[in-house]
């Protein structure tokens, strides 16, 4: 059914005027920004009484799409391949540790739970994500970005994106067959391996030097569109892969940053991204149900704390053994543990979908991605704070001994 133009322009003209009114409202109260976007969600959402503000929650959950897809690829502007490479086998590592550590770590804690089999298997895969999209929101506002920690967050979590779609994939398979297929898996190492090495060995020879050559013609508005083009393309083709479209984005933003025109590519970019990137955030406030909350909460306050739990264990440890020092550990481990993911509710309908899980997951895992949207911001910013004061402390205790 066509959606009438007014409406579309009304409901983006409500989103943009609340959105802005929450956030200024809290950045007066020197509180994360992102949940002034959050909260302008529920204030315009649909479960919110006595009327919903917005009429078609199809168009809002497509502008919130187009945001994770513009943040991932400004990110990805900020880490050239030579970065990349410095911490891609350590990122792996953690990334390995925490994915599958949470996941079995999960998934006995949903069968003590009493849940079933394949509910508990999708539910533990959803908790094992985080949220690239929040995580490198907060570390943005906190001035964050610049820091070791930060590096090998973004590097982690973009990983274990693509570790967990696979596994979503196998997942379903087995699901719908009864058992875990081989050649699932087999499909989807290669799905990726081929993804990545593609990006990085073939579509560095072509894209830097194709964005270099728009870039001489000195048209800003050019230079925008086709860097645009770019990341949207690539998303497409991760997405048709089946491999999350942030990946794909993520990696756009790579491949430009080897232009020398990346600087100004990425300047232009900011301002596009930090209005769809509004929009995402205040797309996960306007999907909250309050009244779903109480049924849901117990079990997932649990499953929060496990996951939280065996998130922060799991990349503390595994950063430790590869000898990274322990005030850059236990902040990634902070970052890492501190969010679920807008993944986390695709494994959970992905899982329902196929008719592996029930129906009852999604809403559950729903509950736990609102919770954990909400504290994150404040779990990094003490986090990391008190990790500084660790530091000092200890600092203070070396000087005078």
């Amino acid at each position: 059914m066509e959606v009438p133009i007014e409406q579309i322009l009304q409901d983006f003209a409500v989103i943009m005027i609340i959105a802005s009114i929450m956030t200024l409202i809290f950045y007066r109260l020197k509180q994360p920004i992102v949940i002034g976007f959050i909260v302008a969600g529920i204030i315009i959402g649909p479960h919110t009484p006595p009327f919903s503000l917005i009429h078609n929650s199809d168009v809002l959950n497509l502008f919130a799409e187009m945001g994770v897809i513009l943040l991932l690829f400004t990110v990805g502007m900020e880490f050239p391949i030579q970065k990349l490479r410095k911490i891609g086998r350590k990122a792996m590592i953690i990334a390995s540790s925490e994915a599958f550590g949470t996941l079995a770590i999960g998934f006995f804690t949903a069968q003590t739970l009493g849940l079933g089999f394949y509910d508990s298997l999708f539910i533990a895969l959803a908790i094992s994500v985080t949220s690239t999209v929040i995580v490198m929101r907060v570390l943005g506002e906190l001035n964050m970005m610049k820091e070791e920690s930060a590096t090998l967050i973004l590097g982690t979590a973009i990983i274990e994106d693509i570790l967990i779609i696979s596994l979503l994939a196998i997942f379903q398979s087995s699901g719908v067959s009864g058992d875990i297929s081989i050649n699932e898996i087999v499909i989807s190492i290669v799905i990726t391996i081929g993804f990545i090495a593609g990006v990085l060995i073939v579509g560095s020879k072509i894209v830097p030097k194709l964005i270099d050559v728009v870039a001489r013609t000195n048209q800003h508005d050019v230079l925008i569109v086709a860097a645009v083009g770019v990341a949207f393309g690539f998303a497409f083709i991760s997405f048709q892969l089946g491999i999350s479209v942030a990946a794909g984005a993520f990696f756009a933003g790579v491949l430009i940053a080897e232009s020398r025109s990346h600087a100004v590519t990425s300047v232009l970019a900011t301002p596009v991204k930090d209005i769809f990137a509004a929009l995402f955030f205040v797309s996960v406030g306007a999907l909250m149900d309050f009244k779903l909350i109480p049924m849901f909460i117990v079990p997932a306050l649990i499953l929060i704390g496990v996951s939280i739990g065996a998130k922060f264990l799991t990349v503390y440890l595994s950063s430790r053994l590869q000898k990274i020092s322990n005030m850059t550990s236990a902040r990634t481990a902070v970052g890492l543990s501190s969010s679920g993911g807008e993944i986390a509710l695709v494994v959970a309908k992905g899982g329902i979908d196929v008719g592996a899980a029930s129906a009852f997951i999604l809403p559950m895992i729903g509950t736990m991605t609102i919770i954990t949207t909400f504290i994150s911001p404040y779990v990094i910013k003490y986090g990391w704070k008190f990790t500084e004061r660790l530091r000092k402390d200890q600092k203070n205790i070396d000087n005078s001994s």
